[in-house]
């Protein structure tokens, strides 16, 4: 199976070794990804609803670049700073994903790589043929 691996062009990638996402055969992982824009600015300041919706929108772009969509992704796994504000968290995800009900992870991290950021999301897409 060939491998392709997508870049968000973020200098971090050249640094810490990743892709924003990898797709072999069927499948693609999206790395975690975090509330920030192409020029690496914050977006969604302190709203947990408003970072969780930004990111899973740059997710499904990289998705729609692999050739899949939000209705392939069948695991996605949140990090968030604070589990008290999981209905934030869950509106967005639920905005997103209430028909396709993927299996999901919501788990309190002590932090994430900058304070800011208050969740950090992860996607798996398994296109069916």
């Amino acid at each position: 199976m060939n491998r392709i691996n997508y870049s968000s062009g973020a200098v971090w990638e050249e640094i810490v070794g990743y892709s924003r996402a990898v797709k072999i055969g069927n499948t693609v992982e999206v790395t975690g990804t975090v509330a920030v824009d192409d020029n690496s600015n914050l977006v969604g300041g302190n709203d947990a609803y408003e970072q969780t919706k930004f990111i899973i929108q740059k997710i499904e772009a990289v998705l729609q670049r692999a050739g899949v969509s939000l209705k392939d992704v069948v695991r996605t796994r949140m990090f968030v700073t604070d589990i008290s504000r999981w209905e934030e968290y869950g509106k967005a995800h639920g905005e997103f994903f209430k028909n396709i009900k993927p299996c999901t992870t919501m788990v309190e991290v002590s932090k994430l790589i900058s304070p800011e950021y208050l969740v950090e999301i992860e996607a798996t897409a398994i296109l069916s043929s």
